[in-house]
């Protein structure tokens, strides 16, 4: 067998460090492409973008942490959770006439798996009874353990390290990250990217809290986009629950406007979207820089959209005296809460009858069981499947959810 040369194996030792450094060169490129095509400076760009965060260091707050899963592949599954805070302190977040610090009527857990070929977000009712575990807040206070009390209880009395205190301990779930992103933040996100394609099936009038929005099936943004994605009591059947759904679709619709309409090659949309969203988050230190964060985000690459999809953790409404109107995990969240745990794909029994995939959001232009062009659809690796059925439970639960069947 002939020896390897000096210059052979120095050419496979330089081809190893290319393949191990690939993911940073191409995010530095890309950032240095953007910085020239828009003429700013990219020392400028990079510090202005890392500057806009708000780092939250956890350091030994979380405590009886979960294992994290490690599967036999190059990258690592991924666990985010994502809080919605309702603050209306802070520039752009006094809303409807209210005050005050807020708290979270949103928390989303966005699962990346190992071989990133799937994408799930779950959402968590707020009103869900739990048990609280103890924990710590942002300032080092120490806050006791309780039993029946709502899911966001946990953010407003001991911030976002509560909640994912919380969250881990009642899941099993390990979180690699966190993000919590305000009013403003998400109203910014929106605009930047043009707005977001809805399909509303009646008018939304709720005078006490400011939101008139006509029904009808076309982009909104800025306000109007914040207002339907906090509307409750005067669409669908006004449960949280009707509310989560219509977020799911939503976040769906930005997922696919963002993927599908070419934003990428488009500086201008670019820019303005990374400085709306990196100055309204607050992150862990695994986020901490605009690298970091779009690292994460060149794992969706090659996850198809019909693969990134969102459904509700399983629940049923509680039914005791002093509880109408919350709900209560089923044995069946255990199941999906281990099934992400174990990096491993949901089952459609798991994911529920009324998930949304960011290629078909109900009532749009992009929900492909609603006109597909050739006779079929995409199945969920992407491939031609037959034309779905009609499905009146699936139309039922959307309608209840306020969006069009």
């Amino acid at each position: 067998m002939t020896e390897p040369t000096p210059e052979s194996t120095h050419g496979r030792r330089r081809a190893r460090t290319s393949r191990r450094h690939t993911v940073a060169k191409v995010l530095i490129s890309s950032l240095v492409v953007v910085a020239m095509v828009t003429g700013l400076g990219v020392v400028f760009l990079y510090r202005h973008l890392n500057d806009n965060l708000t780092v939250l260091d956890p350091g030994s707050q979380l405590t009886d942490r979960p294992e994290k899963a490690v599967d036999e592949v190059p990258q690592e599954p991924l666990n985010i959770l994502v809080m919605g805070s309702d603050t209306r302190a802070g520039e752009g977040n006094a809303i409807d006439n209210e005050s005050g610090a807020g708290g979270s009527d949103t928390t989303l857990l966005f699962h990346l798996s190992a071989d990133r070929e799937n994408a799930y977000g779950i959402s968590i009712p707020r009103d869900s009874i739990v048990d609280r575990p103890s924990c710590t807040t942002d300032d080092g206070d120490a806050i006791p353990a309780e039993t029946d009390v709502m899911w966001n209880e946990a953010f407003t009395v001991g911030g976002p390290l509560c909640t994912v205190q919380q969250f881990e301990q009642l899941s099993g779930v390990f979180v690699d990250h966190f993000v919590v992103v305000d009013f403003n933040g998400f109203r910014d996100m929106v605009d930047a990217i043009g707005g977001v394609e809805v399909c509303i099936p009646e008018d939304i009038e709720d005078p006490a809290h400011g939101i008139n929005i006509p029904a009808g099936t076309r982009e909104i943004s800025g306000y109007e986009a914040l207002n339907y994605v906090r509307a409750r009591y005067t669409l669908g059947d006004g449960s949280d629950i009707g509310r989560i759904k219509r977020q799911q679709a939503f976040i769906a619709a930005m997922a696919n406007k963002v993927v599908s309409g070419g934003m990428l090659a488009r500086p201008d949309q670019l820019v303005g979207f990374l400085d709306a969203a990196t100055e309204s988050l607050t992150v862990d230190p695994g986020l901490s820089n605009v690298l970091k964060i779009g690292r994460i985000g060149l794992g969706f690459s090659g996850i198809g959209l019909s693969n990134i999809r969102f459904s509700t953790v399983p629940f049923e409404y509680d039914t005791r005296p002093g509880f109408e109107g919350r709900v209560v995990w089923t044995p069946e969240a255990a199941d999906v809460w281990d099934a992400i745990a174990a990096d491993e794909p949901l089952s459609r029994r798991l994911e529920g009858e009324t998930v949304i995939s960011a290629d078909s959001v109900p009532g749009t232009s992009s929900d492909e069981s609603a006109s597909p062009s050739d006779g079929t659809s995409a199945g969920p690796s992407g491939g031609a499947s037959a034309p779905p059925q009609a499905d009146p439970e699936r139309e039922a639960q959307l309608e209840a959810a306020g969006l069009c069947a």
